[in-house]
């Protein structure tokens, strides 16, 4: 086996294929939403309801039957099954808050940004599966008096969840793979030199470069270059 411990770090980029609209991009969600006003405490602080209309037009785009995952998803989900049966293992990592990975049927996943289809429990900070809308009058069932449920999302100024997994994952990789992200927020943005330090090979699959310090690099839409890798590692494995 060329490769033991894979790691791939899932952003936008690949879920973008499936209708899921990316941030940042001119026709993002954020274009009509200072990122302030929507994805920081102090912004659901000041204005709660913006916030959860927010998240709840997000959560309800999940349930449009054109929104599936696209081939790029179910290819690691599948390259994870043959990997983990040769005895080989592979942690996925996404930044994207959709479902597609888990519905694509990945198995050890990290989901360093929070679910949209959960809710957060203000207190205990427990999670809660949460499939419609969300409002300031639902309460969670985790605490003896009931507390304000929020949207499962990490914010701008939170930590990403699991962040001691994805780091211990990533100093025993040795082959770092990231998809679809621009790489330009921390701390995921930090996983390629913490890989690099572990001396894995790092591959990049992207629309277009971001940085020049991957071993190597490869271009197009998810959906084509995501296929195409896996395929060769599969070929390599044997």
């Amino acid at each position: 086996m060329k490769f033991r411990h894979i790691v791939v770090l899932t952003g936008a980029g690949i879920s973008a294929e499936s209708g899921i609209r990316t941030f940042r991009d001119q026709n993002g969600l954020w274009e009509d939403h200072r990122i302030e006003d929507v994805a920081t405490p102090e912004g659901f602080q000041r204005d709660p309801d913006l916030v959860y209309s927010f998240y709840n037009l997000r959560r309800a785009q999940l349930q449009d039957p054109a929104i599936e995952p696209n081939p790029a998803h179910l290819a690691l989900a599948e390259f994870e099954a043959s990997h983990t049966a040769r005895g080989g293992q592979f942690t996925l990592i996404t930044q994207n808050v959709d479902d597609l990975h888990r519905r694509a049927g990945s198995r050890n996943m990290i989901a360093m940004h929070g679910q949209l289809q959960s809710a957060l429990c203000s207190r205990s900070g427990l999670s809660h599966p949460w499939i419609g809308s969300l409002s300031a009058s639902d309460h969670c069932s985790c605490c003896d008096t009931p507390q304000v449920l929020r949207p499962d999302i990490v914010w701008f100024g939170e930590v990403p969840y699991q962040l001691d997994d994805c780091f211990n994952a990533l100093a025993t990789t040795d082959l770092f793979i990231s998809i679809g992200t621009s790489g330009k927020v921390y701390p995921a943005a930090g996983f390629l030199g913490v890989a690099q330090d572990a001396g894995a090979m790092t591959v990049e699959l992207n629309m277009e470069p971001t940085r020049e310090d991957f071993d190597q690099g490869y271009y197009g839409p998810a959906s084509q270059v995501v296929v195409e890798y896996l395929n060769r590692l599969e070929d390599q494995a044997g």
